[in-house]
């Protein structure tokens, strides 16, 4: 007899919620973009899979905002900055080097420059039937330590 639950929780977190392709970004990391609704420059320093579509930040010097595809225009142009590119993609399939509770595979689901470092944004908690009010965000940023790529 197959445990369902426990098949649908270790599968959960190498389904990817875009569907079976990858939808394609609009900017590339490091890449500087116009933000409409701020009318300024910045470069974006990550994006995540959100609500549906890929939210990207923009780092604008003195603040890092969010926006979605509608609110920058890609300028071609790529920043001139000093770190190795991300050592993940997005979509990837990586093992949690230290994760203790139920399957260790998550997929990449964002990418983000931090303190000219790059943190993968990976799925922690499955998602559940009903509203948990210990548990608000389900994602989370992980360092490139604590990951190991899977060969597929």
């Amino acid at each position: 007899m197959i445990d369902n639950v426990n098949a649908l929780l270790t599968s959960w977190y190498i389904s990817p919620p875009w569907g079976r392709t990858i939808p394609p970004v609009e900017v590339n990391l490091l890449e500087k973009v116009y933000l409409r609704t701020m009318r300024t420059f910045g470069y974006c320093c990550g994006m995540q899979w959100k609500h549906e579509s890929w939210i990207y930040s923009v780092d604008c010097g003195k603040e890092i905002l969010h926006a979605t595809q509608n609110q920058i225009i890609a300028t071609g142009e790529l920043e001139a900055i000093k770190v190795q590119k991300p050592a993940f993609v997005l979509g990837e399939r990586v093992m949690l080097c230290s994760h203790d509770q139920g399957t260790k595979q998550r997929l990449i689901l964002g990418v983000g420059l931090v303190n000219n470092s790059w943190f993968y944004v990976v799925e922690l908690v499955s998602p559940t039937l009903t509203q948990s009010r210990t548990i608000s965000n389900r994602f989370s940023l992980v360092g490139e330590k604590s990951l190991v790529r899977v060969n597929a």
